[in-house]
């Protein structure tokens, strides 16, 4: 559902994208790889990414979607925007939802083509965020998983995500870097941007992504766009959890926070 005239805007980027995970020894030829993501990486190639993700996931099913499968009388559409290899997807269509995986990336080791290693059923869509090919009000839950942060415009993705939205859905963030602090979030995209240009031969910034959040722009997003937000916090281990204290007693710049947020439309009165 990537429209051909759309195809040229994102081929820098996907290819560039690829290269780096497979660099990084992302996915693994056995089903069972992918069936154990997030809460298990029997690669063991990259088990604190997924120590993240599990977490983050865990939040996730227990406060936010538990609740909702609770109180409704029918399972619910979910999108899963930045499905990866579609192990999120997996496990929500698992729980008995109907679901749509959309990402750009269409590979067998990372990308949508990963599919065909679940028992599950959902339907994996290649399109990009700010133009979803879903009807208005169509879906429940709008999830941006680990993804938010490579849109360009963040008012532009979260509108389009409000238009699929049904009345009372919600919209989750999941894995976007926070930072307090403006110029944190962009010497962390200096240092990667030179890290990937040592490495790979190239920025991997094909994209102008907004690549980051902070506090103060999340306080914007939801009042510019009518919205109340909720913000949960995962618990990511003890040594996670002192990271801001390090940087400060080495004088680095503050680490990134990675946050659970909720958006839903303020109901007018």
């Amino acid at each position: 559902m990537l429209l051909p005239e759309r195809e040229s805007v994102f081929q820098q980027f996907i290819a560039e994208y690829e290269t780096v995970r497979q660099a990084e020894g992302r996915g693994a030829p056995s089903a069972a790889y992918y069936q154990a993501l997030p809460y298990k990486d029997l690669s063991r190639r990259m088990t604190a990414d997924w120590h993240i993700r599990a977490a983050s996931c865990h939040v996730f099913l227990r406060r936010v979607l538990a609740p909702l499968e609770k109180a409704a009388a029918h399972p619910l559409r979910i999108l899963d925007l930045g499905a990866g290899n579609g192990w999120l997807a997996n496990q929500l269509a698992g729980r008995g939802h109907q679901v749509a995986a959309v990402d750009l990336t269409t590979n067998d080791f990372d990308g949508l083509g990963c599919y065909r290693f679940y028992d599950t059923t959902f339907i994996p869509v290649q399109a990009e965020f700010d133009h979803l090919p879903f009807l208005d009000r169509s879906v429940d839950l709008v999830l941006f998983n680990a993804s938010l942060h490579y849109s360009i415009c963040y008012e532009n993705t979260l509108a389009e995500s409000l238009r699929v939205l049904d009345a009372g859905g919600q919209v989750i963030v999941l894995d976007t870097p926070f930072y307090r602090d403006h110029a944190s979030g962009e010497k962390m995209v200096q240092e990667r941007q030179s890290q990937f240009s040592e490495r790979y031969g190239f920025p991997s910034n094909a994209l102008a992504s907004e690549n980051y959040l902070t506090y103060q722009r999340l306080s914007d997003l939801a009042a510019g766009l009518e919205l109340s937000c909720q913000i949960l916090t995962p618990f990511y281990g003890i040594g996670w959890a002192l990271r801001p204290w390090k940087a400060r007693l080495l004088r680095r710049r503050e680490p990134a926070k990675f946050h659970l947020v909720i958006f839903q439309a303020v109901l007018a009165t």
